[in-house]
């Protein structure tokens, strides 16, 4: 454990930034299993509504930091390829 003053805040706020991060990265791997539950389903209306949200939760993690750039563009890529091989 830190014995200043400073070091034990930074740990301290790096736990609670890691909770924060932790719950953006778990709600879009979330958003994104359901898009993929309801595309196994073969539900195009459901998906297509399980697509929107996939990609507004990819894209705050995104400006959130929790993932890269790149990453997001591939996932979003990825998702799209899903939806359209349904129609």
């Amino acid at each position: 454990m830190p014995n200043i003053k400073s070091a034990v805040k930074r740990v301290s706020v790096i736990e609670k930034k890691t909770l924060q991060n932790n719950m953006v990265k778990s709600a879009y791997k979330t958003a994104v299993r359901k898009f993929e539950e309801a595309v196994e389903a073969g539900n195009k209306d459901t998906a297509a509504v399980e697509f929107k949200n996939a990609v507004k939760k990819i894209d705050q993690a995104c400006t959130k930091g929790v993932i890269k750039d790149n990453t997001a563009s591939r996932k979003k890529s990825n998702l799209a390829k899903k939806l359209n091989e349904m129609k």
